[in-house]
């Protein structure tokens, strides 16, 4: 299982524990009631972050329930969904290539959103949170982003001059957009050499995008929280779903996916190593975040305290940093009950 390009070094210790995960014999914890003097063992979770079907999504349901109650303000959310050709796909595996292709494509945004507004003078930020996707709809490799963004501009410098400007998108912008994307990577591709000159012109003139794809058509209202939080947790979903997989014989499995896949497929069949062997391409690579935070919401923007405080804010209220980031012991918590994320799926 090392063969494929960009394949992770280390994917035998991801089964390994997912083998154990949830086994007595390999480690338990013991609860007991002072009151009534009842007790019960819990068997040790792998916490894995590629293939264990519970513990990725746990994960899932945390981080939406993390990014709803704590991080995304009361205000208008878009999706963005960045696709690239499949030759292009072969390179981002590279840590720092990806970063810059990210990078690139958030501050497309940003500046695609700040021409309609008066007073954007290039002084506006966004925020945003990435989810970066390697895998496709059957298991198949397919590196693609999941942007999350607060539909506006966010203008000052602090609490006291925070001001929100909310964005309509039209199909115009959104496909001149996607121009300008296209420019840059392929740009930056042709620069590092990853890319021949005549085929990034020949990619750049292509019609159809040029096999990217950009879709910003899921919108989630300020007040629709609900809605927020089952799109994120869209976004935060592991590669593999175990009820999707079923046995149809003793030598063959079939992986259903509920849209359609590469060529039109809605399932996959696949032996028991072909399904090893795609997982293990799968596992995230280690020391990698599966999502970061942009803009506003970046860990060293100055605003940050000030809009996630807002999570819980019915409106925009101009205050102090310190007054709205007052939590409660309870959202300080630094994990969520199991039971708590099982109420809210």
């Amino acid at each position: 299982m090392t063969g494929r390009v960009g394949r992770p070094r280390r994917p035998p210790r991801e089964f390994r524990r997912y083998l154990d995960c949830g086994i007595l014999a390999h480690g338990f914890a013991r609860a007991r009631c002072p009151d009534s003097s009842y007790d019960f063992i819990v068997a040790y979770s792998c916490k894995g972050r590629g293939m264990c079907p519970s513990c990725t999504t746990r994960r899932m349901a945390e981080t939406a329930a993390h990014l709803v109650d704590h991080v995304f303000p009361r205000l208008p959310v878009r999706q963005w969904v960045l696709s690239f050709p499949k030759r292009l796909r072969y390179h981002l595996d590279d840590a720092e290539l990806q970063d810059a292709v990210l990078h690139g494509f958030l501050r497309c945004i940003e500046q695609g959103m700040r021409p309609g507004l008066v007073e954007a003078d290039g002084q506006g930020r966004l925020g945003a949170v990435v989810f970066i996707h390697r895998f496709g709809a059957l298991l198949n490799a397919h590196l693609h982003f999941h942007v999350i963004v607060i539909d506006g501009v966010f203008f000052g410098e602090d609490a006291e001059t925070l001001r929100f400007e909310e964005v309509r998108l039209t199909p115009e912008v959104v496909q001149r957009l996607q121009g300008t994307i296209r420019q840059r990577v392929v740009g930056l591709f042709i620069r590092r050499g990853l890319l021949d000159k005549a085929d990034g012109e020949a990619m750049r003139r292509c019609e159809h995008g040029g096999g990217f794809s950009l879709d910003t058509s899921v919108r989630i209202e300020a007040n629709d929280r609900q809605g927020l939080e089952r799109l994120l947790r869209c976004c935060a979903r592991p590669a593999f779903a175990q009820e999707r997989l079923r046995q149809i014989d003793p030598e063959h499995l079939v992986y259903e996916s509920p849209k359609p896949g590469p060529g039109g497929r809605v399932s996959q069949i696949l032996t028991p190593l072909e399904l090893m062997d795609r997982l293990a391409a799968l596992i995230p690579p280690p020391r990698r975040h599966r999502h970061c935070y942009y803009g506003v919401l970046a860990p060293n923007s100055p605003l940050r305290p000030v809009v996630t405080a807002l999570a819980a804010a019915p409106e925009l209220v101009p205050a102090r940093a310190d007054a709205l980031a007052e939590e409660s012991p309870v959202s300080r918590a630094a994990r969520y009950v199991w039971a708590m994320l099982l109420a809210r799926l």
